[in-house]
């Protein structure tokens, strides 16, 4: 197969920032956000040049870190409407091109279901982002149940997003937070959904993990251990690993030569699904980053990464397909 003929990726691991969405974070204290040196710059020019430069079809763009809560109800639920609207605008512009995740104002549990209907009715949403934690409140909470189960009602994409956990003063040792506190806040808010029983309760849930599911591979196990010892029922403990093994996980980030065999010891290859990181990751690291992919022994005779990661992208996002 030549550079021209293979199947050109589906990248659901994209993201933006707009100038207004910027300013409003620093003005909320996020000055150098979770740790970072500065804010990226983003515009779909250069996000489609680098697209085209890696041979990225389609990009998923959802907002990262830290989100669209900065501490008051009603003024999330604006920014988070704001940032959709003008997502949904560049999706709308480059037909094919992009797709879009909703930001939603957790964890106002009434404003994230206005916000769902809205995106979902109204702009086309593809599926929603959903940071590991908001000021302390983790994806298992109660609270949170009544948004899950619309996802869910919805058969909607949920991807997941790390985020700073409450304490990462202190376990971040002053390094930035995406090092390490994104990986351990990952594994700790899918914990709390199997620990919650989320997931047990909305088994056909469309969730995404990113960055090879962080440290959950090399956790499972513990997790599933604990799981049977304290959370015994009539019917017997819940399977972590069987609950683990339905959800879908991207490749940004670090995933070779060591993260992708830890993840395929857990999950099959048809769950795992291409990721970039741009625009937090910059344009030469993400162009060495497909390539690495590019380069990687792939787990299924007679595919490549590209083909295998956009086959399983299309069974998630069948309007790609299209």
């Amino acid at each position: 197969m030549t550079a021209t003929e293979a199947p050109r990726l589906i990248d659901v691991h994209a993201h933006f920032v707009t100038e207004s969405y910027v300013r409003q974070a620093r003005a909320a204290g996020h000055e150098l956000p979770d740790g970072m040196p500065g804010w990226p710059t983003w515009s779909p020019a250069a996000h489609l040049d680098l697209m085209d430069r890696c041979g990225i079809g389609t990009a998923m763009l959802s907002l990262s870190s830290p989100g669209v809560h900065f501490g008051d109800d009603a003024e999330a639920g604006r920014l988070a409407r704001e940032v959709n609207e003008e997502s949904a605008q560049v999706v709308r512009e480059h037909p094919g091109r992009f797709g879009l995740f909703a930001s939603l104002p957790l964890p106002d549990v009434d404003g994230a279901l206005d916000e769902i209907a809205y995106a979902f009715d109204t702009l086309g949403a593809d599926g929603v982002v959903l940071e590991t934690n908001t000021h302390g409140v983790y994806l298992g909470d109660a609270r949170l149940e009544p948004v899950f189960a619309e996802l869910a009602r919805r058969d909607a994409v949920v991807f997941l997003h790390p985020t700073s956990p409450v304490c990462w003063q202190q376990s971040a040792l002053e390094r930035p937070r995406p090092m390490v506190e994104f990986i351990f806040d990952t594994a700790r808010t899918v914990t709390d959904l199997l620990f919650a029983g989320t997931l047990e309760r909305h088994p056909d849930l469309k969730v995404v993990v990113p960055h090879c599911g962080g440290a959950l591979p090399v956790l499972a196990d513990r997790v599933n251990g604990f799981m049977r010892l304290f959370m015994p029922d009539d019917r017997g403990a819940p399977d972590a690993l069987a609950q683990l093994r339905r959800l879908h996980y991207d490749l940004a980030g670090t995933p070779f030569p060591r993260q992708v065999p830890a993840l395929l010891s857990l999950v099959g290859p048809d769950r795992l699904l291409y990721g970039s990181d741009y625009c937090w990751t910059p344009p030469a690291a993400a162009e060495a980053h497909v390539a690495s992919v590019d380069a990687a022994p792939v787990p299924v005779e007679g595919a490549t990464w590209r083909s295998l990661t956009t086959d399983n992208a299309h069974r998630l996002l069948p309007r790609l397909a299209h």
